[in-house]
C-alpha cells in the first residue's frame, strides 16, 4: 500500500479505490526545482492499478483527472490538480517519450510508491530511447510560439502576472529552458535530475531577471544543445515493445496477487 499525506487529496477528488494508486508525487515547480514561494498551485500526479475485471473489461479506465479550478480560469495557490493514468496507459506515454510521462520514471524527491511500483523502477532504461527527444523538442518548441505569439495562449489564456510585469510569460520560458535541458541531459546521461540542476537559473528567469532577447537567445543554444546531444545519444533508437508489454503485465499481475 501508498502511505503519502497526498491521498487525502486523492480521497478528496472522489477517485476509487484510493487502495489502487501505487505511485503519487507532486509535479509541476515544485518537481523541477523552480517553485516561488506560495505563487502555484499543487499539481499531482500518479498511476493506479484497477482491479482485473477493470482492466481486463470493456470499459478499462485509462485516466482520472480533477481540479478544485474551473475551466474557465487559470489555477491560484490555493488549488489543486490531481492527474491519474491506469499503468497501462502511462506506460504507453512513456514507451512514446512523452515527457510528462517520463518524469515518473525520475520523480524521487517528491514522490511517494508501494512496492510494486519498484519492478518499474528497476528497469526504467526500457522506456528511454532517442524517440524521446521528438517529444522533449516539441514540447519546448510549442511553449516557445506561444510567448512569441506564433501559437495559440494556451486552454486558459494567458499568464496576465507574468506579461504585465515583464512583458512576456517567463513561466512558461522558464518551463521551455527546463525542457530543453532536460532533454539534453536524457539524451546524454539516460537519466533526468529532479529538481533541475539549474533551478536558480529557472528561478531568476521566471522572476522576470532575464530579457525577452536573452531568453530567446538561451533557448536557441539550449535547442541546439539537445539536438547534438540527440544525434549522438548512446541511447537505442526505438524502444522493445514486447519488453514493457511483459513487464506491464508482470506489473498487474503481482499488484493482484498481493490484494
Amino acid at each position: 500500500m501508498l502511505f503519502s499525506p497526498h491521498l487525502s487529496q486523492v480521497e478528496r477528488s472522489g477517485f476509487s479505490p484510493v487502495t489502487s494508486v501505487v505511485h503519487l508525487f507532486v509535479g509541476g515547480s515544485e518537481l523541477h526545482g523552480a517553485k516561488v514561494g506560495a505563487t502555484d498551485d499543487l499539481d499531482l500526479y500518479g498511476v493506479f492499478i484497477g482491479a482485473p475485471e477493470d482492466v481486463l473489461g470493456l470499459n478499462p479506465q485509462e485516466h482520472f483527472v480533477w481540479s478544485t479550478a474551473s475551466d474557465d480560469r487559470r489555477n491560484g495557490p490555493d488549488d489543486v490538480d490531481l492527474t491519474l493514468y491506469s499503468l497501462s496507459k502511462w506506460a504507453a506515454m512513456a514507451a512514446k517519450g512523452n515527457a510528462t510521462a517520463l518524469h515518473f520514471l525520475f520523480a524521487d524527491a517528491t514522490a511517494a510508491s508501494a512496492p510494486v511500483w519498484s519492478l518499474i523502477q528497476d528497469q526504467k532504461e526500457l522506456f528511454l530511447s532517442k524517440r524521446s527527444a521528438v517529444q522533449f523538442l516539441g514540447f519546448a518548441e510549442n511553449q516557445l510560439k506561444r510567448i512569441t505569439g506564433e501559437k495559440g495562449k494556451g486552454a486558459k489564456g494567458t499568464r496576465p502576472e507574468y506579461e504585465g510585469a515583464f512583458g512576456y510569460d517567463t513561466k512558461a520560458a522558464m518551463h521551455t529552458l527546463r525542457l530543453l535541458f532536460e532533454c539534453t541531459e536524457l539524451m546524454r546521461e539516460g537519466t533526468i535530475t529532479l529538481p533541475r540542476p539549474e533551478r536558480e537559473l529557472l528561478i531568476d528567469l521566471r522572476g522576470g531577471s532575464w530579457t525577452l532577447d536573452r531568453f530567446l537567445a538561451e533557448a536557441e543554444q539550449a535547442r541546439g544543445d539537445a539536438e547534438v546531444a540527440a544525434a549522438t545519444s548512446a541511447l537505442p533508437d526505438w524502444i522493445d515493445e514486447g519488453k514493457i508489454s511483459a513487464l506491464v503485465a508482470r506489473v498487474h499481475l503481482s499488484f493482484w496477487r498481493q490484494t
